[in-house]
């Protein structure tokens, strides 16, 4: 039976209920299991402000097209990016028209604050940090010097759904902070995402924003009471639909409450690796470099001859994953080619390993047995 990198596991009966509810009562949109799933998520992450969107990749837009109008950003100026990432991440920027500025990770993979200082001009405005795999790396010596310097910080979480450190979710103090709830991640739902800003006047400006710029929601201008629907409404802003779904909400509702459970045999099947392959100097497991308790939505191992290694991996029914190409690679990044050495080595030794809920530990031994005897061993 083939092993595939990254498979989603949906409590099926519960998330039926849910869907049946929103379909009962007539309600898929926006509000309903939105709010809900808002209320559940501050509650769980301790990040007040949270806003139910229909993927990560329009948070980060939605984050840097605020800030830019908030304060007054011109085209061109810069965002400081990892080219270690998913392209929505810089995407993002680019949609914007800010300028994406690579700087170099350390061996967690996330940005080197020594890396972001070299980069940092009078022309900086924010730092898009990627918690890759779900680790931290130095995000809290990145805050300290985006506070230091006036300098936004959104965090793309799309990884870090569950990730804590020092025992608090990731990131009270970062402008922004954008979650994915995509088909493969540790909060599956077919696809959706979450924005938590620090400020309560940016989490009220999104949601006009993410409904086209209209100053009330459908749900918000319907009376339960009377079923009356209250048609009178302002367009302040041109905006964007980039507001969730009560089905995607429900599912989401589900998913949260076994989160922790999930993100626990996680980092057990990441264990299993580490112990099986610990007597292998050919691997080197990717590891965090900060105080965090990862959400390990990746295994990532760094190895020689990756490509002929998953070519071989592949013979034998077994589909790792590479998480990330190096961005400078794509043509819209390709001037920034060789900026970031040690993101291009490490791109280039890349595997991810299968980690999901349905691995057994059987599943785990046989994956480290045979990449042991592709390598030798």
């Amino acid at each position: 039976m083939a092993i595939q990198v990254l498979s989603p596991v949906f409590k099926v009966e519960e998330c039926l209920a849910e869907i049946r509810e929103c379909l009962e009562k007539g309600w898929t949109g926006m509000g309903f299991k939105t709010n809900e799933l808002e209320k559940k998520w501050s509650e769980y992450t301790g990040l007040k402000y949270s806003h139910f969107l229909n993927s990560n990749t329009v948070g980060l837009h939605l984050s840097l097209h605020m800030f830019k109008e908030k304060y007054n950003w011109a085209d061109g100026d810069e965002v400081i990016t990892t080219p270690l990432t998913f392209i929505s991440s810089n995407h993002a920027i680019a949609y914007c028209n800010l300028k994406p500025v690579f700087a170099d990770v350390d061996s967690s993979l996330c940005i080197s604050p020594e890396s972001m200082l070299e980069r940092i001009t009078n022309k900086t405005k924010a730092i898009m940090y990627v918690g890759v795999g779900g680790r931290c790396g130095q995000l809290e010596k990145i805050q300290e010097i985006c506070n230091q310097k006036g300098i936004i910080m959104i965090l793309d979480a799309a990884h870090m759904a569950g990730t804590r450190i020092n025992g608090q979710h990731v990131s009270p103090d970062a402008d922004a902070t954008i979650f994915s709830y995509q088909a493969v991640k540790n909060l599956p739902t077919a696809d959706s995402g979450m924005i938590c800003f620090k400020n309560e006047e940016d989490d009220l400006r999104a949601r006009k924003l993410t409904w086209l710029g209209i100053n009330k929601d459908t749900y918000s201008r319907t009376s339960s009471e009377k079923g009356s629907y209250k048609w009178m409404y302002d367009v302040d802003d041109i905006g964007f639909k980039y507001h969730g779904n009560s089905i995607m909400a429900a599912i989401g509702l589900v998913q949260l409450k076994y989160l922790d459970q999930d993100n626990a045999y996680r980092r057990q099947i990441l264990s299993w690796y580490k112990e099986n392959l610990k007597n292998v100097p050919e691997v080197t497991f990717v590891e965090d470099t900060g105080s965090c308790e990862s959400a390990t939505h990746l295994c990532q191992i760094l190895v020689e001859n990756r490509d002929d290694i998953i070519t071989k991996l592949y013979e034998r029914e077994i589909y790792p994953g590479v998480h990330y190409r190096d961005n400078t690679l794509y043509k819209p990044y390709a001037e920034a080619f060789g900026s970031c050495p040690s993101s291009h080595e490490y791109s280039n030794k890349l595997i991810t390993l299968p980690i999901h809920l349905r691995l057994t530990k059987n599943d785990v031994d046989y994956v480290s047995k045979t990449l042991k005897s592709i390598l030798g061993k």
